[in-house]
C-alpha cells in the first residue's frame, strides 16, 4: 500500500501543481496512534510546488486522493501533516488475499539474494557454555533463519577455539591435579570437567603470583614469572611443534568437551552447517602472515615478533606472531576468513561476537585488505551487548558464570512449577506435560534474550522471563494455544471458515487494528533481516498477541450468530496463529499446540 500510495501522491502533485517530484520528497510514515489515520504525509517538502500554506497544501492533496483513489476513505490535517485514512473495504480485501497465502514469508524475499556465512557460538574448549554463549547462539541462529526467510543462501558456521594458552591451562591443571579423572569416573559432562580444571589453574596461578608479590616482586613481573605460567608457555610450544604427549592429552580433553557441547547445542535447538577449528586455521594464518612479511606488508620487530602497522588506517600496531613464533587470535581469524572465502565465495561473513571485540574486527578487516583481499569489505561484525545477572557480571576464571546446562534445567523446572500452579494440565499425560514444560521453559529463555535490542547490554532474570503475562515468550505461546483451542472447537462442531461472505462484514475498530498488524508482518521480517535484529520480530509477536487478546476479550467468535462475522473472526484468528507461529519460529522458539 505504501508504494501505491506514494505513486498516487506523486500523481496528485503532478495534476494539481503541474510538477514532478522525486521519491525522496514523498515522506510517508505510519500515523501515530494518538491521531486518526493510517499513513501520514509530511507536507513541508512539497510547499515549493504548492506555493501555499502547509494546511492548505495538505487539504488539497487529501481531497484529490479521496476523489481519485478509492482505498482512501478520508483524511485530516494537523499543521503540516496529512493523515490519510484507508477504507475498511481495502483492509478486508487485504485480509482475504492473506487468507489464501500458503507462505506468509514469500513477500519478504529479496530481489538479489546473497551467499552469507553466519558465525556464532565460537566456544573455547577449556570450559562449558554459559549464559553469554546462550545469547550468542540464539542471536546467530535467529539471524540465520531471518536471512534464509528473506531468500539468502545462508551457511551456519562455528569456529572452535581449541588451541592456545587458555586451552593449555586446563590441560596442565588436569595433568598436575587430575589423577586420571574422566567424565565417566567423575559422572560429569566432559565440558564441565575440563572447565573445573580451568578454574583450578587460575587458583594455583593466583596463589603463586600472590606469593611472589609478598616476596617483593612487582605485580607485573610476578604475573609473567610465576612458575605455572612458564610451564603453560612451554606446553604451547610443544603443542605447536607436535609433541605426541601434549597432542594426545589435547585430543583426549577436547573430545570430552565436544561431546558436552553437542549435548548442550541439542538442548538449545541450534546447529551448524560447518565447524572450523582454530587448530587448523591458525596454520593458514601463519602462512598468510609470513607471506605478507616477505612482501613488506608487515614488519618484524627487534624481538622477532611480526606486526602490522595500521596507524594510517586510524588504528594501532597489531601483533600477528609472537617472538617465539606462536600465533595469536588475530592469526587464526585471518586464516579462518581466507579458508571460508575459498570454501564458499561468500558475499558477506557475519561474525556474531560481543561488542568488546569491536576493535579486533576493525583490525581483521584492515589487515586482510592490506593483504589484497578486497572481499574483506564483506566481513561484518554483528556486535551485541553483554548479558549479566541481577547480581552483576559473570567471570569464567572465578567460576561464577551461569552454566548453560544448569540454566536450561532451571527454566524447565520453573515452567513446571508455574504451569502446575495454574492448574490447566490435568488432562495431559506425564510425557505430554514434560514436553510442554520444555517448550515453555526454552521459549521463555529464548524470547527474554531475543526481545532485547542486540546492541544493548541486558540483565537476565529467570523469574521474569517465565511470566504468563506481559512481554514474555509464555504469554505469546499461551495466546497461540488459545487460538488453536478455538480452531479445534470449530472443527469439532463442524464449523468451516469461509471467505465467500467477507465483503458483507462491517469490521469493528479492534478487528481493523488486528488486520493492520498482520499486514506489518512481512515488512517487519524484512526490516529484522536487513537490520540484523531479531528483537523486531520478538516485539512484533508480542504486539500481535496482545492485540489478539483484546479482540478475544471483546468479541464472540464461535458464539457469534451472524455466520459471516463468525467466519471472518475465525479467519482472523487462524491468520494470527499462523503469523505468531512463523514469527516465533524465526526466533527458534517452538509453539505448543496446547498448554
Amino acid at each position: 500500500m505504501e508504494i501505491v500510495l506514494k505513486g498516487k501522491i506523486k500523481e496528485a502533485i503532478r495534476k494539481i501543481y503541474n510538477s514532478e517530484v522525486s521519491d525522496d520528497l514523498i515522506q510517508l510514515q505510519e500515523t501515530r496512534k494518538d491521531f486518526r489515520g493510517d499513513f501520514t504525509l509530511v507536507v513541508f517538502p512539497l510547499l515549493r510546488f504548492s506555493k501555499n500554506t502547509p494546511e492548505k497544501t495538505a487539504e488539497t492533496i487529501g481531497m484529490h486522493l479521496v476523489e481519485n483513489f478509492q482505498p482512501v476513505s478520508g483524511f485530516n490535517v494537523i499543521k503540516g501533516f496529512l493523515n490519510i485514512e484507508i477504507s475498511d473495504t481495502w483492509w478486508m480485501e487485504f485480509l482475504g488475499k492473506m487468507a489464501i497465502e500458503k507462505d506468509h514469508l514469500e513477500k519478504c524475499k529479496v530481489a538479489a539474494p546473497e551467499t552469507i556465512l553466519v558465525e556464532y557460538s565460537s566456544p573455547n574448549t577449556n570450559k562449558p557454555l554459559h549464559l553469554g554463549h546462550i545469547r550468542n547462539n540464539l542471536l546467530g541462529y535467529s539471524l540465520f533463519r531471518l536471512l534464509s526467510a528473506t531468500g539468502h543462501n545462508v551457511v551456519k558456521t562455528n569456529i572452535v577455539n581449541d588451541r592456545g594458552i587458555h586451552i593449555c591451562k586446563s590441560m596442565l591443571a588436569w595433568k598436575e591435579f587430575g589423577n586420571g579423572e574422566t567424565p565417566e569416573s567423575s559422572g560429569m559432562k566432559g565440558d564441565h570437567l575440563v572447565g573445573k580444571y580451568y578454574v583450578l589453574f587460575e587458583k594455583a596461578y593466583r596463589f603463586q603470583v600472590d606469593k611472589l608479590i609478598l616476596d617483593g616482586i612487582p605485580a607485573a613481573d610476578a604475573k609473567n614469572s610465576a612458575p605455572i605460567m612458564k610451564e603453560i608457555r612451554e606446553m604451547l610450544l610443544k603443542w605447536e611443534s607436535g609433541d605426541k604427549e601434549v597432542i594426545d592429552l589435547w585430543k583426549m580433553m577436547n573430545s570430552w568437551v565436544y561431546a558436552g557441547f553437542d549435548e548442550t547445542y541439542k538442548k538449545l535447538g541450534v546447529d551448524f552447517d560447518r565447524i572450523y577449528y582454530e587448530s587448523e586455521t591458525y596454520k593458514i594464518g601463519k602462512e598468510l602472515v609470513l607471506t605478507a612479511l616477505e612482501q613488506n606488508i608487515l614488519y618484524r620487530n627487534n624481538d622477532s615478533s611480526i606486526w602490522a602497522d595500521l596507524t594510517a588506517d586510524g588504528l594501532d600496531q597489531k601483533l600477528l606472531l609472537r617472538s617465539d613464533g606462536t600465533a595469536v587470535y588475530m592469526t587464526q581469524d585471518l586464516g579462518t576468513a581466507v579458508d571460508r572465502y575459498n570454501d564458499y565465495k561468500f558475499d558477506k561473513n557475519i561474525y556474531v561476537v560481543g561488542n568488546e571485540q569491536n576493535y579486533h574486527f576493525q583490525v581483521l578487516k584492515a589487515v586482510l585488505k592490506r593483504m589484497g583481499y578486497i572481499w574483506a569489505d564483506g566481513l561484518i561484525h554483528f556486535s551485541y551487548g553483554m548479558v549479566e545477572l541481577p547480581e552483576g557480571r559473570m567471570k569464567s576464571r572465578e567460576g561464577t558464570v551461569v552454566d548453560a546446562d544448569d540454566l536450561i534445567v532451571e527454566m524447565h523446572e520453573t515452567a513446571r512449577k508455574v504451569s502446575l500452579e495454574l492448574g490447566k494440565l490435568s488432562d495431559f499425560t506425564d510425557s505430554e506435560k514434560e514436553e510442554i514444560f520444555r517448550k515453555i521453559g526454552l521459549g521463555a529463555l529464548k524470547y527474554y534474550i531475543l526481545k532485547v535490542d542486540p546492541r544493548k547490554n541486558m540483565t537476565f532474570n529467570p523469574e521474569e522471563s517465565i511470566d504468563f503475562n506481559g512481554n514474555t515468550g509464555p504469554f505469546i505461546q499461551y495466546t497461540y494455544t488459545r487460538i488453536k483451542s478455538v480452531l479445534r472447537k470449530a472443527a469439532q462442531t463442524g464449523i468451516d471458515e469461509s471467505l465467500k461472505n467477507l465483503n458483507s462484514v462491517k469490521p469493528q475498530p479492534k478487528e481493523i487494528e488486528l488486520i493492520k498488524l498482520l499486514r506489518k508482518f512481512s515488512e517487519t521480517v524484512s526490516a529484522a533481516a536487513s537490520e540484523y535484529s531479531p528483537a523486531l520480530i520478538a516485539n512484533y509477536c508480542y504486539d500481535l498477541a496482545r492485540e489478539y487478546n483484546q479482540f478475544y476479550h471483546d468479541y464472540t467468535i464461535l458464539g457469534e450468530e451472524d455466520i459471516a462475522v463468525r467466519d471472518f473472526r475465525l479467519v482472523l484468528s487462524r491468520l494470527t496463529s499462523e503469523v505468531l507461529s512463523t514469527g516465533m519460529w524465526l526466533l527458534g522458539i517452538e509453539m505448543p499446540e496446547r498448554m
